[in-house]
Parts: C-alpha cells; structure tokens; sequence
C-alpha cells in the first residue's frame, strides 16, 4: 500500500483528508509544520507528498526546495495543497518543485486522480 505523508497544519484538514485517504488504502503518515515535513520525508521516505503551502516553522514552498534539494528525497512527488487558487499560486509551486498542485477544499476524487498518475 503507497504511504502518502500529509503535511498539514490544520487540524481539521488533517483528520478528514487522512481518513479518507486511509478508507482508500493509502497508509498516511502526518507531519503538522513544514520542518517536521522534510524530517519525515528524509526518514520515512513515503511514495509521494501532499503538502500544504501555508505552515508555520517553515512554509510548504521552503519546505519543498528542501526535499527536492536532497538526494534522498529528490524523487518523491509532492502535490501542493492550497487554499489560494491564482495561476501565479500554481506557476509559484512548480518553481519550488512540486510535481502538481491542488486546491482547497480538496476534491477527493480529482486529487486522487493526480495521486494516481504521478505513482504510475
């Protein structure tokens, strides 16, 4: 089963996007602020990222220059999660290094589709 790491600050976004990603045989492992995000990239190496743009200690957009900074982690795909939904929000992500973006509130069936692809 593909493990998915959630980095996510809210509490209630967290819970309700990992139970149903749990419910659709992801194992999800959670990080609630950017530092803690690419610790736990380093050292669970999980198939494939969603992160969240806006996290305390460090944002998703630092938070995601240093995974893909790493050796280690430079391969795994990471899905931008964000609430602001302007072209220069998603041109911004992919400059950072993020493989595909995703707004908020999430649709479970598009995000999963982008899940999907970006495991294939």
């Amino acid at each position: 089963m593909p493990k998915i790491l959630l980095v996510e600050d809210n509490e209630m976004n967290r819970d309700m996007l990992s139970r149903r990603l749990a419910r659709k045989g992801f194992d999800v492992a959670i990080a609630e602020d950017g530092q803690r995000g690419v610790d736990m990239a380093a050292a669970e190496t999980p198939d494939l990222i969603l992160m969240d743009m806006s996290l305390p200690v460090i944002d998703g957009w630092e938070a995601t220059r240093r995974i893909k900074g790493a050796s280690e982690t430079a391969t795994i795909p990471i899905i931008a999660l964000t609430a602001h939904a302007m072209a220069s929000d998603r041109e911004k992500a992919m400059q950072a290094g993020c493989d595909d973006y995703d707004t908020k509130p999430v649709e479970l069936p598009r995000l999963l589709e982008k899940i999907g692809k970006l495991l294939d």
